[in-house]
C-alpha cells in the first residue's frame, strides 16, 4: 500500500479522500490555490503545497506545478478526485513517467472508457444497449444526412467532453447545421476537442448508473445502480440508490453484461457507467466516468463499500476483497442532496463569508463537506460546498430523514440551494418515484 498520497483536488472530495487514507494509515499532501490556504482540506493534510494563484488553470490544471509538489513531498501516489484531472489521460502519462501512481485507471483505458465515441464502440462490441446515433461527424452536411438516419429529435455531444457542454438538442433540419457549428465551438472550448457526434433524443428520460469496482488480478464487481434523474441543465441536484424503478431482473442481467464489457476491456479501479431510461423502461447506454461520483456516498450506504479505499487498493495492485455477489444486495435505501452555494431562485452562484455553520446529525445521515463558519466560499470554483446522505430501511424513511436534515442545516452568510431541496422533498412526483431529467425543469415552470 502507498505510503503518502497527494490529493490533487479540493473541497469536500479531497477531505473525502484524506478520511480513507487516514483509515488505511497513508499520509496525505494537500495542494490549494492561494485563495484556499485556509482551506479544510489544507488544514486536516498532514502536508500542503501551494500550486499557484486562484484561476485553476495556473493551480488545480497546472500539470508541472502538482507534479513537483508530488516529488517534493515525496508522495507515492496521486488521488484527482473527481473534475478537474481527474479524466485527463495526459497527466495520467505525466505521473507514470514521474513514477507516480495515478489513482484511478490507464491512459488507455481512460481513453478507451472516456472519450464518448470511443465507449459506444466499445458499448457496441460488449453487447450494451446504446442508442441509435453516429461516430464523430466530420460537417454540418454529413450530420444533417446521418440525423436523417437516426431520425429526429437527436441531440449533438461533444465526443470528449460532459456537464452538457457542447450538447444541442435539435428537432429539425433546419436548425441543425447552427446547433453542429455551435456544439463544436463549445466542445473545442471546453474540452480542447472539436469532435461532436449525435444520437437519438429522449424527451423524459431516466438519468441512470451503474458502479463497478475492478482490480488487476480480473476481479470486476458490479455494486448495482444510482438514479440520478433529479438534475438541472445536466448537472445532477439530487441522487438515490437504488432506482425505484428498477427491479431485480432488469438489475442482474444488466450488471452481468455490465461486468463482462468491463472485464474484457481489462479496465482496473472504480467506474460509473451512464444509461438513459426510456418511457417504455428500456436502459441504453450513454458514457463511462472513468472516476470516483460526486454521488458515490449513497452506493457505499446501501453496499457497505467504502468506494475511496477501493480505489487505493485496485491502484496499489492489491486484491479487492469484496464478496463475488451477483447482483449486488442492497441493503435499504439512500439519498444524496448537493448542496450549493448559490441563489435557491435564480440559481445564480453565492459566494462569500460563511458566518454560520451547523451540520445535521443523528442516525442515518452523513455530511461530506469542505467548508466550515468563518471559511470564505471562493468566486472561482465550482458551487458545491456539501454533500448530505440519509440511509434508511427503506425510501420513505431515507427521505424523511433527508428533510429532517436539510432543516437542521444551518449555513448563515450566504445563500444555499437547500430551499430548492427542501421543496423538492415536498413534490408528489419527487416522493412517489415518477422522476425525469426534466422534472426540476417542469417545476419551475409551474411556478415551483
Amino acid at each position: 500500500m502507498f505510503k503518502k498520497v497527494l490529493i490533487a483536488n479540493r473541497g469536500e472530495i479531497a477531505m473525502r479522500v484524506i478520511r480513507t487514507c487516514r483509515a488505511l494509515g497513508i499520509r496525505t499532501v494537500a495542494i490549494h490555490s492561494q485563495v484556499d490556504a485556509g482551506a479544510l482540506h489544507v488544514r486536516f493534510a498532514d502536508e500542503a503545497v501551494c500550486v499557484g494563484p486562484a484561476d485553476a488553470s495556473r493551480s488545480y490544471l497546472n500539470i508541472p506545478a502538482i507534479i513537483a509538489a508530488a516529488e517534493v513531498t515525496n508522495a507515492d501516489a496521486v488521488h484527482p478526485g473527481y473534475g478537474f484531472l481527474s479524466e485527463n489521460a495526459h497527466f495520467a502519462e505525466v505521473c507514470r513517467r514521474c513514477h507516480l501512481t495515478f489513482i484511478g485507471p490507464s491512459p488507455a483505458s481512460m481513453r478507451a472508457w472516456g472519450d464518448k465515441v470511443s465507449a459506444r464502440r466499445n458499448a457496441v462490441a460488449h453487447g450494451l444497449p446504446l442508442l441509435p446515433g453516429t461516430g464523430v461527424l466530420g460537417d454540418a452536411d454529413e450530420a444533417i444526412a446521418r440525423a436523417r438516419e437516426v431520425g429526429f429529435p437527436v441531440i449533438l455531444k461533444a465526443s470528449g467532453g460532459g456537464g452538457g457542454r457542447g450538447m444541442r438538442v435539435v428537432r429539425d433540419e433546419d436548425e441543425l447545421a447552427r446547433a453542429f457549428c455551435l456544439a463544436q465551438g463549445e466542445a473545442e472550448k471546453s474540452f480542447s476537442n472539436p469532435d461532436v457526434y449525435l444520437e437519438r433524443f429522449i424527451e423524459r428520460p431516466r438519468h441512470i448508473e451503474f458502479q463497478v469496482v475492478a482490480d488487476a488480478h480480473g476481479g470486476v464487481w458490479t455494486l448495482g445502480e444510482r438514479e440520478c434523474s433529479l438534475q438541472r441543465r445536466h448537472q445532477k441536484v439530487m441522487e438515490e440508490a437504488p432506482s425505484p424503478v428498477i427491479d431485480d431482473v432488469q438489475r442482474a442481467a444488466l450488471c452481468e453484461r455490465i461486468r463482462v464489457a468491463i472485464g474484457a476491456t481489462g479496465y482496473t479501479t472504480v467506474g460509473t457507467l451512464e444509461f438513459l431510461m426510456d418511457e417504455g423502461g428500456e436502459l441504453y447506454f450513454m458514457e463511462m466516468n472513468t472516476r470516483i461520483q460526486v454521488e458515490h456516498p449513497v452506493t457505499e450506504a446501501v453496499t457497505g463499500v467504502d468506494l475511496v479505499e477501493q480505489q487505493l487498493l485496485a491502484a496499489a495492485g492489491e486484491k479487492v476483497q469484496l464478496p463475488d455477489t451477483r447482483p449486488w444486495r442492497f441493503r435499504g435505501h439512500a439519498i444524496e442532496c448537493r448542496i450549493n452555494a448559490e441563489d435557491p431562485k435564480t440559481f445564480a452562484p453565492w459566494p462569500g463569508l460563511i458566518t454560520e455553520y451547523h451540520p445535521p446529525g443523528g442516525g442515518g445521515v452523513r455530511v461530506d463537506s469542505g467548508v466550515y463558519g468563518g471559511w470564505r466560499v471562493p468566486a472561482c470554483y465550482d458551487s458545491l460546498i456539501a454533500k448530505v446522505i440519509t440511509y434508511g430501511q427503506n425510501r420513505a424513511e431515507a427521505l424523511a430523514k433527508m428533510r429532517c436534515a436539510l432543516d437542521e442545516f444551518i449555513i448563515g452568510g450566504i445563500r444555499t440551494n437547500i430551499p430548492l431541496h427542501q421543496a423538492l422533498l415536498r413534490e408528489p412526483d419527487v416522493l412517489e418515484g415518477r422522476l425525469s431529467t426534466r422534472t426540476i425543469e417542469e417545476l419551475v415552470k409551474k411556478g415551483f
